[in-house]
């Protein structure tokens, strides 16, 4: 497992003095500019700065207040955070006091694609540099003193184009990575000559030769599972190799109730049990991922997870006239339900004035029983069936579409199924 240096105090107090000004900062709510760092020429969207500097913290934006009040006059005023986040490419070339990057260091330039740092004396990158930096696709750490490097500090970019010339790194596990991105082409890395220290040489990155050092493989005991509404189901995710490699099912989503329990299997696997209990209908169709990871890289995988469930009538309206006059309703259940439907208590059948249109969303059939031009003589107790293997479930309306045309008392002898052959089972 790759090792983390605790920094010195100095720098830690540091790290949370500079956090507390940046949070001071985004509270300003006034009409400001933020002024460009010692040595360095700025523009809205770039920080270069390529003087010699002997500074040691990363280059930051300073406030500056023009003394206008935006609440009195009406001045626009532009946030804080706005203004970093417009900053896009940030260039930083011999500043020889430079040896960290920190989360805290990039956390406001959230809009960023562009970072380079190079020729400095970067000697470290802190292993959340760049969470806050998801649209960063160009970095270039060229001719920097880093020792090792994570693959990890990138995992959530789409890197374009990772610039490491220059970088002599120790030839070790940690390191494997960038040799197997070289090999797939990945971020440019294949049109780099890159090198490692043996200790007592320097030799080229692709002929380091690492055994007992590769990415881990990753199984599940199921690929699929189909369970009842209510049941307990134990699903377990395998990661083996060299390093060991962690596991983790990332199912914090889920509705049901969860526990993870880890074994490890001498001498190279890491299991981690997933037990779910009371499974949820709300988690029927879900997808179950787990990943494994060590210092050379990431396998992960999905379960399918299926949740079968009795029907169940979410809505079933009374008529609205749109184009044409709607029942509207929605059904759920796992497998689908099929669905019927009744006027006083006899099976309708589809015709050109009465039918069903529907859609399937996930485990829910959803439409309208559709009317055209309907009269007096439809009004009535309509009652909507959805059945699946599971159950049947059944809710009645009351629907009234238009009065009879004429008073006093009235005998309905036309029935609204009389001149039509919805079929026995109405499916979308």
């Amino acid at each position: 497992m790759e090792t983390r240096p605790v920094p010195p105090l100095p720098l830690r107090f540091s790290s949370c003095w500079r956090l507390l000004l940046l949070l001071s900062v985004l509270r300003v709510c006034v009409s400001s500019v933020l002024e460009c760092p010692p040595t360095c020429s700025c523009s809205s969207t770039e920080i270069h700065c390529n003087k010699s500097h002997q500074g040691s913290f990363f280059p930051l934006l300073a406030l500056h207040e023009t003394g206008v009040d935006a609440g009195n006059n009406g001045t626009h005023s532009t946030s804080i955070s706005d203004l970093f986040q417009n900053i896009t490419s940030i260039h930083i070339e011999n500043w020889l006091g430079l040896q960290t990057v920190q989360e805290v260091d990039m956390a406001l330039y959230t809009g960023i694609q562009r970072l380079t740092i190079m020729n400095c004396n970067l000697r470290t990158i802190q292993s959340r540099a760049f969470a806050q930096n998801p649209h960063l696709r160009y970095i270039n750490l060229s001719k920097n003193p880093l020792s090792t490097l994570s693959w990890q500090l990138f995992q959530n970019l789409q890197l374009i184009d990772l610039r490491l010339e220059g970088v002599v790194f120790n030839c070790s596990c940690e390191i494997r990575w960038i040799q197997l991105w070289q090999q797939r082409g990945e971020a440019g890395l294949h049109n780099q000559q890159l090198f490692c220290n043996t200790g007592f040489s320097q030799i080229p990155l692709p002929l380091l030769n690492i055994s007992h050092c590769d990415v881990p493989e990753i199984s599940v005991t199921h690929s699929s599972l189909t369970v009842n509404e209510g049941d307990r189901v134990t699903i377990t995710c395998n990661g083996s190799g060299v390093p060991v490699p962690d596991v983790d099912w990332k199912v914090n989503s889920l509705h049901s109730i969860s526990t993870q329990q880890a074994t490890q299997f001498p001498p190279h696997v890491h299991s981690l049990t997933l037990t779910l209990f009371n499974v949820s209908r709300d988690d029927n169709l879900s997808l179950l991922p787990c990943t494994t990871e060590n210092i050379v890289g990431m396998s992960n995988t999905t379960v399918h997870l299926s949740v079968q469930f009795p029907p169940t009538i979410v809505r079933f309206e009374n008529p609205e006239k749109w184009h044409d006059t709607c029942m509207m309703f929605i059904v759920r259940g796992q497998p689908l339900p099929t669905v019927r439907f009744f006027y006083r208590d006899v099976e309708l059948q589809q015709n050109d004035y009465i039918r069903m249109e529907a859609e399937v969303y996930r485990d829910s059939l959803e439409g309208c029983l559709i009317f055209k031009n309907p009269t007096h003589h439809n009004n009535g107790n309509y009652t909507l069936e959805a059945r699946n293997v599971l159950g049947v479930a059944t809710k009645m309306v009351d629907a009234h579409f238009m009065g009879a045309p004429f008073d006093g008392d009235y005998v309905e002898f036309v029935h609204p199924t009389a001149h039509s052959p919805v079929s026995p089972s109405l499916t979308p």
